[in-house]
């Protein structure tokens, strides 16, 4: 099994792709984490970006692709992989379809995880934490009960200076401009899987298996 998960920020996609992983023993290859071990244990294109993020610039298409190909030749990805994170551009995906293909591993499917943007600017602008706990919380879609239990012990609900109205706008607008074009990108190649993201996490989970198998 070899898929792309795309959705929006807030769409749920990296809860969703741990569950998989877990249940398909199939790595979760994300792209920032991909990054992090690279440079972390000195690979040939982990050098490469190392040396591009110490300058202070973006890492570069060919490095990325080049840390996707050294991740994806590790045991652990020949059952198959999920990609998170990547591609982001339409010249991102002919550039990962053109390397699976040198690779003799192309992509099964492009799982879309479909949400309204009313509702995921709810859930990233809604997000908190228990100041106590740790505890996850949104103010839209916790119960109150669950909010009262945080409050009524002393607790706060904090939340991130990055999920205000503005950052996050942006971020879906960054979204809709560069990474929306992907959706008619697999359509075109028959590599589409549009699934409701609405829902429980294992509601969710549940459509995801179905439409997989």
């Amino acid at each position: 099994m070899r898929i792309v998960l795309l959705g929006a920020p807030g769409s749920g996609k990296g809860t969703q792709a741990k569950k998989l992983m877990a249940d398909k023993n199939i790595p979760q290859v994300s792209t920032g984490d991909m990054l992090r071990e690279a440079v972390a244990t000195g690979t040939r294109f982990g050098l490469k970006a190392k040396a591009v993020m110490d300058a202070g610039n973006l890492v570069p298409d060919e490095v990325v692709l080049g840390i996707i190909s050294e991740r994806l030749g590790q045991p652990d990805a020949e059952e198959g992989f999920i990609l998170d994170g990547f591609p982001r551009t339409t010249q991102q995906a002919i550039d990962l379809e053109d390397l699976l293909d040198e690779l003799g591993t192309p992509l099964d499917t492009a799982v879309l995880m479909d949400v309204d943007f009313d509702v995921l600017m709810k859930r990233l602008t809604g997000r908190r934490t228990c100041s106590l706990t740790g505890k996850l919380l949104n103010v839209y879609f916790s119960s109150q009960d669950e909010l009262d239990e945080c409050t009524n012990a002393g607790g706060e609900l904090v939340q991130r200076e990055d999920d205000n109205e503005e950052t996050i706008g942006n971020r879906l607008d960054v979204y809709r401009e560069k990474t929306e074009p992907l959706i008619d990108f697999y359509q075109q190649r028959n590599k589409l899987t549009t699934i409701d993201a609405v829902g429980t996490m294992d509601e969710v989970y549940d459509r995801l298996l179905n439409a997989l198998s």
